[in-house]
């Protein structure tokens, strides 16, 4: 095909796709916490370390997972202050990194840069941020598969993970890096703006059809990669932001399951059982 023809688009279809299986993994652990804005705070966060990699002349990836794991350890030690108000956490650090973020840019001179990462630039991945998401991607599958049983305790139930057995604090910890790196790599990608909607929308979506956490996860994978692959296509010929575009075909897709399960078909649909 035409579209692969270009070098750019291999690596952009080859980054979607790894972010797709990646970031609904983390998606999947952070709804079922009732953190879903988490994103959103980190994602924002990452706009300070950007500035700060522009200022500095370092690269900005590299600033954004240094300023989104430093906020992912403030909201962590915020949220254990404020344990019946965990959504306290996100307001505070979301406030403090967009404020960060606003008075850096000031100092930013290449602000076409900078504004790149607001809706991402997937098509313009350099040679280290492609090396630096295929290593992180390997990293995060490696440590999900292996703290799978753990993550699906913390999940639901902090306390009773501990009855269980459970090691929260370090599995937190590592769950909170592993976090900070995904969302400082995919706001890179699909844009700071957007990229919390990349790891509410497949979940949401997976939650619809899927009756069990490993049939969520693997659903929230399978949908991320249907609103990933036909976003790019629509996107290069239609001359659009590409995340955006992937965005708006997960909204799309949600809503018209949605109205499916309301209709008289879905309702007669007969439900799946764990």
């Amino acid at each position: 095909m035409m579209i692969f023809e270009y070098e750019f688009m291999r690596r952009a279809f080859l980054v979607g796709i790894l972010l797709a299986v990646i970031v609904p993994c983390i998606g999947t652990v952070i709804v079922l916490k009732r953190l879903s804005m988490v994103g959103d705070a980190l994602s924002h966060t990452s706009l300070a370390g950007v500035a700060l990699g522009l200022i500095f002349n370092f690269n900005p990836v590299l600033g954004a997972v240094a300023a989104c794991t430093l906020a992912a350890f403030a909201m962590e030690g915020i949220r254990k202050k404020f344990p019946q108000y965990s959504e306290i956490s996100i307001a505070i650090i979301m406030s403090a990194g967009i404020g960060l973020a606003g008075i850096l840019s000031g100092f930013v001179q290449n602000a076409q840069s900078f504004n790149s990462f607001l809706f991402g630039s997937i098509v313009a991945i350099s040679d280290f941020e492609l090396d630096l998401v295929i290593i992180i991607s390997v990293i995060v599958l490696l440590s999900f598969v292996f703290l799978y049983r753990e993550l699906f305790y913390i999940s639901f139930d902090e306390q009773l993970a501990r009855l269980a057995g459970v090691p929260v604090r370090t599995v937190n910890f590592i769950f909170t890096v592993l976090t900070a790196i995904t969302v400082s790599v995919a706001a890179r990608t699909v844009g700071a703006l957007i990229v919390s909607s990349m790891m509410v929308v497949p979940v949401a979506c997976a939650m619809q059809v899927a009756k069990s956490y490993k049939k969520t996860v693997l659903c929230a994978i399978g949908f991320a990669l249907v609103f990933t692959v036909p976003g790019l296509f629509i996107s290069y010929y239609v001359g659009l932001k590409p995340g955006g575009t992937i965005v708006l075909c997960g909204v799309l897709i949600l809503v018209l399951i949605l109205i499916f399960k309301n209709s008289s078909v879905g309702k007669r649909i007969p439900r799946l059982r764990q």
